[in-house]
């Protein structure tokens, strides 16, 4: 499923990248004067602070081994790369870049900020700068300033790590991939009927049995409380706030398989491996499954510094409403317990969201009205929205008939159909207010490594970043689509699989 593009000329190759050439779509851009370019003598410059500093640390890593050059860090001297945090209306996550022949500055007002204008920079660099060896260079980056700041707040992707394992380091290069674009949530999706995949000590038979298997029959795994400490840290080191799901009371049976006592009857059904949804549910109407929920959520919690937890609840189609009702009303208060806001997937709306919580909306274009006007109605009640509409967003919908991963039940979703939508028009009378932004799910029925992940995520992925950061009036298919096929030289010297969508002119990005 490698694919090559049509190499660029010498002279197509020592041209400065346009600044407005990035992904996503900055939201202004002053172009003018002569490049900057990075040489032997370059220097990183920083203020005193750490939180700059690391920054620089990840930029030289970045750039020392395609270049070669020392790229010391330092608080001295003039000109070079200055990384500088300041007070102006830069906002959580905005950032500006000036690019002269004596300097290039990123500034931000805050770490983050300047995490997002090294993406930038990252981009307007040759592809070669990808590379683990030394390449001949040279490293020019086009004069100009970048003004840029996000749409929204919450740009995510989810990775489905329960219906197949995936380990440490294949959510650290899923990681470094959605950086680049400058997503900003990892949702984790941690349990399901297929595996249980984070260490709960209260119940250990969680992870060490109803982890043991996976779609197919695999070996399934789980993560340690160390190892998702592991992706926790990682995952801040690239600016990324990870958002665990335990999903709920639906989707449970590996829970339920690994504790006889959460079941109605007291019997353990047999550990699943296949790939059908809905028929699974914790006892509403036993005390366990509250002790159980509260032990869960409290060590999760404890394990994780950002703001959100997930509790799933979409497709429990083995309870009853009544039931879910009540199921949600007991457990939303034991989030807000151990800090933390709940979010959940957008059928939470047809019970009580509790104050300030998210709803993931999943829908397609052929969601009854009845269950949309649910969701537009807990919105205009205060509850945010998050958007994930399947027909658009979901990366493990096949492309067309013939792509080799990935399912179809949404249908099937090219890269023009998962870029070409508003998150701020989609659904009809969700206020504008109430758009947090939007998420990209992978699910991985028929996903087993990275290869598989990056196929299905490259060359949407980029397009969603893209619909979360840019302002609606900025994106246009045909600009896009140009931008598009320029990062595919990008993703070649990375080392990233991706699909070849005949809707994107490969190969002539640079001309």
């Amino acid at each position: 499923m490698g694919v090559c593009v049509t190499k660029a000329s010498p002279a197509q190759a020592a041209a400065p990248t346009p600044l407005d050439r990035v992904i996503p779509a900055p939201a202004s851009v002053a172009p003018g004067g002569a490049p900057y370019r990075i040489t032997r003598g370059t220097h990183i410059r920083v203020d005193g602070s750490r939180e700059a500093r690391r920054v620089a640390e990840y930029l030289a890593d970045l750039l020392r081994p395609s270049t070669g050059y020392r790229l010391p860090i330092t608080t001295y001297g003039q000109g070079g790369i200055r990384l500088r945090l300041a007070d102006g209306d830069f906002g959580a996550e905005g950032y500006r870049l000036s690019s002269t022949p004596r300097a290039l500055t990123i500034s931000a007002g805050t770490p983050a900020g300047l995490f997002h204008g090294v993406q930038t920079l990252r981009q307007l660099l040759p592809a070669a700068v990808e590379k683990d060896t030394v390449q001949p260079g040279p490293w020019p980056v086009a004069g100009g300033t970048v003004e840029d700041s996000p749409r929204y707040g919450w740009r995510g992707a989810m990775l489905d790590v329960s219906r197949h394992f995936f380990t440490v380091d294949q959510v650290k290069r899923y990681i470094d991939q959605l950086a680049l674009y400058k997503i900003n949530k990892l949702h984790l999706h941690l349990s399901d009927d297929q595996g249980w995949r984070i260490a709960i000590d209260s119940w250990p038979r969680l992870a060490t049995y109803g982890g043991s298997t996976e779609v197919g029959g695999g070996p399934g795994g789980f993560y340690t409380k160390a190892d998702y400490k592991e992706i926790v840290r990682y995952a801040a080191s690239r600016y990324l706030e990870v958002v665990p799901e335990i999903d709920m009371p639906g989707h449970t049976n590996a829970a339920l398989a690994s504790y006889a006592e959460l079941n109605c009857d007291g019997v353990a059904p047999p550990l699943y491996t296949g790939t059908e949804v809905g028929f699974s549910s914790l006892c509403v109407g036993k005390e366990i499954t509250y002790d159980f929920v509260d032990d869960v959520v409290r060590e999760l919690a404890a394990l994780t510094p950002g703001r959100y937890l997930h509790i799933g609840g979409d497709e429990a189609h083995s309870t009853s409403h009544e039931d879910y009702v009540k199921f949600m009303d007991r457990v939303q208060p034991v989030v807000a317990k151990y800090g933390k806001t709940v979010v959940g997937w957008h059928q939470l709306t047809g019970a009580t969201p509790a104050k300030g919580a998210l709803a993931q909306y999943w829908g397609l274009d052929r969601t009854s009205a009845e269950e949309k006007a649910r969701v537009v109605k807990a919105a205009q009640g205060g509850t945010g929205v998050i958007l994930s509409p399947a027909d658009r967003v979901y990366l493990d919908m096949k492309y067309t008939e013939q792509t080799p991963l990935g399912l179809s039940w949404a249908g099937y979703v090219e890269v023009r159909r998962s870029y070409d939508w508003d998150p701020g028009a989609y659904l009809p009378g969700l206020p504008a207010g109430a758009v947090r932004g939007v998420e990209a799910p992978m699910w991985s029925e028929t996903l087993e490594n990275s290869e598989h992940i990056e196929y299905m995520a490259f060359p949407r992925l980029p397009g969603v970043a893209e619909l979360g950061w840019s302002a609606a009036g900025s994106r246009d298919w045909e600009r896009y689509k140009v931008r598009l096929a320029a990062q595919a030289e990008r993703w070649d010297a990375l080392g990233v699989e991706w699909y070849r969508s005949p809707q994107v002119p490969w190969g002539v990005a640079g001309q």
